[in-house]
């Protein structure tokens, strides 16, 4: 069973998104919070594998709450909610630790499939959409040390990451297993020093590999 901490300040989006959810057999509501600050300590309270964040809201933003969640639990995985497709402060948040972003006014579908997607690490939430929001909102900045701990190819992957292909879709690009795929994409994490793939994508673009 998953459980999803609701984060919102007004309590018919939390309502809404409490009866989508507990509509699947698999997902449950561990609680809810109305800002930023109650988010981080029930966060901590309930260790939720997913936390459905609010950007904008009273007492401690999402950005700011997001980083509390995680110092707090750094299993959780959040997943901002915001009404603009590009969002400006979604990219902060994915700076913060954020996995993914979904829409307040996404078909129940598809912030089901998010949560789902979110859980199992696959693959971005909403590619093309995170992908352009990344690339604009980033500035190539000078390159981390960090690049040089990468094999040839690791900086694929990465490089095919920044895309935003699934593992499945990498593999089909580099004609190998995707089991292999998935041992890159670990290794790429580890020596990046990031907690997923958002977060290397965000590095990619900041650090001049996306689209080399």
């Amino acid at each position: 069973m998953t459980t999803v901490l609701l984060v919102d300040d007004q309590a018919l989006v939390r309502g809404g998104l409490r009866l989508i959810l507990e509509a699947e057999p698999d997902l449950a509501v561990a609680g809810e919070a109305g800002d930023g600050a109650e988010a981080v300590r029930l966060a901590g309270q309930l260790r939720p594998d997913v936390v459905l964040m609010d950007i904008r809201m009273p007492v401690l933003d999402g950005i700011g709450a997001t980083k509390g969640v995680l110092t707090e639990t750094p299993d959780t995985r959040v997943v901002m909610l915001t009404t603009f497709d590009l969002d400006e402060y979604v990219v902060e948040a994915f700076r913060a630790g954020a996995s993914g972003f979904v829409l307040k006014t996404a078909p129940p579908g598809q912030l089901v499939a998010a949560v789902r997607t979110i859980v199992q690490g696959e693959a971005l939430l909403a590619p093309a959409s995170t992908r352009q929001l990344i690339e604009q909102s980033t500035r190539r900045i000078t390159a981390s040390p960090l690049l040089s701990s990468l094999s040839a190819r690791e900086t694929d992957v990465l490089r095919l990451l920044a895309r935003g292909l699934s593992n499945a879709e990498i593999a089909e690009e580099l004609f190998v297993e995707p089991s292999t795929v998935k041992t890159h994409v670990a290794a790429v994490l580890a020596k990046l020093g990031v907690r997923d793939r958002v977060q290397a994508v965000v590095f990619a673009f900041e650090n001049g590999v996306a689209g080399v």
